[in-house]
């Protein structure tokens, strides 16, 4: 019965994008804690995962098994650029904005589903 919402299209992208907001939050926090460490790469979450994404989204094909090999994954950023000689890629004001801009989307996606699961609980039990 509760199955059909979980598996519906805007369910499961709303999923993968969560997943890959909670990476995100996980590579930029790494990213600040290695600001000063000589040679650190900065990491963020590989692009093909949004190119994969859109793809299947356009295709209808985010459910079942294929939906299920699609993950985000930490990759180094290949755009950043060493602005100091240890060469580390890391500027801490940039990563402070990619982490409110990331927990914006986190905060509007996890909006976006418990409103859903509102709905639910609403008209299983007649009240919120």
């Amino acid at each position: 019965m509760i199955d059909p919402i979980f598996k519906s299209g805007n369910y499961q992208l709303a999923q993968k994008l969560l997943d890959a907001t909670a990476l995100r939050h996980e590579a930029i926090a790494m990213n600040i804690a290695n600001a000063e460490t000589p040679g650190f790469r900065r990491l963020d979450v590989s692009p093909d995962f949004e190119k994969q994404l859109r793809s299947r989204v356009a295709a209808g094909d985010l459910g079942g098994a294929a939906g299920a090999t699609l993950q985000p994954k930490l990759i180094e950023d290949p755009n950043a650029r060493s602005l100091t000689p240890n060469g580390n890629t890391v500027e801490i004001e940039r990563e402070l904005l990619a982490m409110n801009r990331n927990a914006v989307e986190f905060e509007y996606l996890t909006e976006m589903v418990s409103g859903n699961l509102k709905q639910l609980k609403l008209a299983i039990t007649g009240r919120g």
